[in-house]
């Protein structure tokens, strides 16, 4: 079965980066590095590069970290948002640094008039904005009156947030997260404003945990919603490196059909007949996997007599037992090599088949 057709929604700018409409959903990620180090943190971002993220946020604590903001543009090729919390001054000055946009919350800057300051500082130098609803730090007043930061509460304070912002201060680069820790909250929330607003909507589950538990929360949540044609940019939100919410995010895109981006493995979870050390070969393949952006599909099976039968829809496979190393190519064996040297066959077929297919 196929994604629903995407939700249409305006289309915005974030840097050069198209958001919502036809334009395909975009990944990024965020930094875990003080921002005030400007070296590591360009090396970070650049990390993310390579491996696909195409949006990078930073947070903002204070003067210093809005500062560095303009270091780190210099050496980057993403676009960069800025994430705000508190003090409006933080936004401003991460704007005059070069912010290509800024996350923030409105209900926790203290006011409306400094909301203004800020929407019309990033309307002045062409910013986009997102209005990041956070379970966290909802209104006191929607909380008590929902009982809860409930989906319709998180719903209720973004629109109030739109209705200022858009309604009243006539400013429509955005877009909207509305993010809980709690899935099935999260997703009531984007279900219910995706039938009020046409603004692209940031999907996120926040502080979804670990890479297991992180990783399952995200692909639930975002895997539902994405297939119903529910959002355009996808964050997910891993206590690890952030390398890997990117990896995590490319394949939730993935399975849902959306986007296609460096290889899918295709890897046996080992059984008895598995004579091989599987479990570090598996961690090599994944590990070559992420030098190439190209779209194949590649096998890691533990069993010679089987393997290349099972995995014969992959444009290159391998498989191994009893010190013996085959490696296949659309389920036909192209080598037979010795288990030590197995690891270095298939890097070999890869490489070949991406230069006949160059």
């Amino acid at each position: 079965m196929e994604p629903k057709k995407r939700r249409p929604t305006r289309t915005i700018y974030v840097g050069n980066v198209p958001v919502g409409g036809d334009h395909p959903v975009v990944v990024q990620s965020m930094t875990n590095t003080d921002t005030r180090d400007v070296k590591a943190t360009v090396a970070q971002i650049k990390r993310l590069e390579e491996v696909g993220c195409e949006i990078i946020r930073v947070a903002v604590p204070d003067e210093e970290a809005a500062r560095a903001i303009s270091a780190i543009k210099k050496e980057i090729h993403i676009p960069l948002i800025a994430d705000i919390h508190f003090d409006w001054r933080l936004a401003i000055a991460a704007l005059e640094a070069g912010a290509d946009a800024l996350r923030i919350n409105p209900g926790n800057i203290k006011g409306l008039e400094n909301v203004k300051k800020i929407v019309l500082a990033a309307r002045e130098r062409g910013a986009a904005i997102r209005i990041g609803v956070n379970a966290g730090s909802l209104e006191k007043d929607l909380y008590r009156k929902y009982g809860g930061a409930t989906a319709e509460a998180l719903v209720e304070s973004a629109l109030r947030h739109l209705d200022f912002i858009v309604g009243d201060l006539g400013f429509e680069n955005l877009k909207v997260s509305l993010k809980s820790s709690h899935v099935w909250t999260t997703i009531e929330a984007y279900r219910l404003f995706a039938q009020k607003s046409d603004f692209p909507l940031h999907l996120g589950v926040t502080e979804a945990g670990g890479l297991i538990a992180g990783t399952v929360k995200s692909a639930f949540a975002l895997g539902l919603l994405l297939s119903e044609g529910i959002g355009d940019t996808i964050r997910v939100s891993l206590t690890r490196d952030p390398e890997e919410e990117v990896h995590v995010a490319y394949e939730i895109l993935r399975t849902v059909g959306l986007r296609t981006r460096g290889p899918e493995i295709i890897s046996c979870p080992t059984c008895g007949r598995c004579e091989i050390d599987l479990f570090p070969i598996a961690a090599e393949v994944e590990k070559f996997a992420r030098t190439i952006d190209r779209p194949l599909k590649l096998a890691v099976m533990g069993c010679v007599v089987n393997g290349p039968g099972e995995a014969r829809e992959a444009d290159v496979g391998l498989a191994g037992g009893r010190g013996v190393g085959i490696i296949f190519r659309k389920g036909k064996i192209v080598k037979k090599v010795p288990e030590e040297e197995i690891l270095t066959s298939f890097f070999a077929e890869v490489k070949r088949l991406l230069a006949e297919t160059a």
